[in-house]
C-alpha cells in the first residue's frame, strides 16, 4: 500500500496533533506494519500497553486516545459518532505511510468499523479489521440505552452488565474522574446509527467472549456481511474483558492472521502472560 497523498489526508491541517490523538506505544520506526486499536467504553492507552512487547517489531503499535482521559483528562469528551470519526480519520491519516490493519473492542469495534469505512472513501484500505466485544452494526442493541441514568443507575446498569473494570468501580476516585467519559463514550454508542453502504474490501475476525452477555455468537458472524473478503470468528473463555484475561491467546491469534498474509517479515514473539 502506498502512503496517503495530501489531497487525501489533508497533511498541514491536523497533521501536528495525530501523535495526541493516536500516540505511539514504542516506537518501532522500521516497522512494516501499524496495527492501530481502540479501545472499549472509558479505555485509553493503558488498556493496551502490555501489547507491543509481546508483539514483533515489524508491527508498530497505536492507540486512538480520546478526549477526557490520560494527558487529555481536561478536554471534553466527545459525544458525537460523526464527529469523532471525521475527528479522527483526519488526525489518522498523516501516520499511514505503510500497511495498517485496525483492532477495536466494544465502542471500539464500532469506531475502528467507521473509521474504516471513512478511509475506503479516500482509498486507503485496511490489511485487517478485527472487531471485539461487539455484535455487527447493522444489527439492533437488543438492551436499552443507560447513558442518561442518573450516576447511582448508572453504575449499577455498569456492574450488571460488567461494563467496566472491577478496580475501577471499587475506587471511588477513580470514578469521579471516569463515570463522566464513561456515559459520554455509552451516549455514543447507544446514539449511534448505522448507515447501510457496500462492505470493506479486506478480511474482517471478530472475537467475542463465551461468557460476555453482550454478545452472541450469531452476533459476531454477522460481521460477514460487511466485508467482500474472508472472514473468521473466534470465541475466547471469558466475560467482555477476555481482552485482558486471555490476552495471549487473542494477540497469538492477531499476529498469526497479520503473518499469513506476509505482511510482517520478522517471527513473531512469544506472547507475554
Amino acid at each position: 500500500m502506498q502512503g496517503p497523498n495530501n489531497h487525501q489526508c489533508g497533511f498541514g491541517r491536523i497533521a501536528s496533533s495525530s501523535s495526541l490523538w493516536f500516540p505511539v506505544l514504542k516506537p518501532h520506526p522500521n516497522s512494516s506494519l501499524l496495527l492501530i486499536c481502540f479501545p472499549y467504553a472509558g479505555g485509553g492507552t493503558a488498556v493496551f500497553r502490555a501489547w507491543p512487547d509481546a508483539l514483533t517489531e515489524a508491527i508498530e503499535l497505536r492507540v486512538a486516545q480520546l478526549p477526557g482521559r490520560g494527558p487529555r483528562l481536561r478536554e471534553q469528551p466527545i459525544v458525537h459518532m460523526g464527529t469523532l470519526i471525521e475527528t479522527l480519520v483526519e488526525a489518522l491519516c498523516p501516520l499511514l505511510d505503510r500497511p495498517f490493519a485496525f483492532f477495536g473492542h466494544s465502542l471500539g469495534a464500532i469506531v475502528a468499523f467507521e473509521v474504516a469505512g471513512r478511509l475506503r472513501d479516500r482509498g486507503l484500505v485496511p490489511v485487517h479489521l478485527f472487531v471485539s466485544g461487539n455484535i455487527a452494526p447493522q444489527l439492533s442493541d437488543p438492551a436499552l440505552p443507560i447513558h442518561g441514568l442518573p450516576d447511582d443507575a448508572f453504575l449499577q446498569e455498569l456492574e450488571e452488565l460488567n461494563g467496566m473494570p472491577q478496580a475501577v468501580l471499587d475506587s471511588k476516585e477513580l470514578l469521579e474522574i471516569l463515570l463522566p467519559v464513561v456515559r459520554a463514550d455509552f451516549t455514543l454508542l447507544e446514539n449511534y446509527a448505522y448507515d447501510s453502504r457496500p462492505p470493506l474490501h479486506c478480511p474482517i475476525t471478530a472475537f467475542g467472549g463465551l461468557e460476555d452477555p453482550r454478545t452472541t455468537k450469531s452476533g459476531l458472524e454477522s460481521w460477514r456481511t460487511q466485508t467482500t473478503e474472508s472472514f473468521d470468528v473466534l470465541m475466547l473463555e471469558g466475560d467482555h474483558f477476555f481482552l485482558d484475561t486471555k490476552r495471549p491467546l487473542l494477540m497469538d491469534a492477531i499476529a498469526r492472521r497479520l503473518l499469513r498474509k506476509k505482511t510482517l517479515c520478522l517471527p513473531v514473539r512469544k506472547v507475554l502472560h
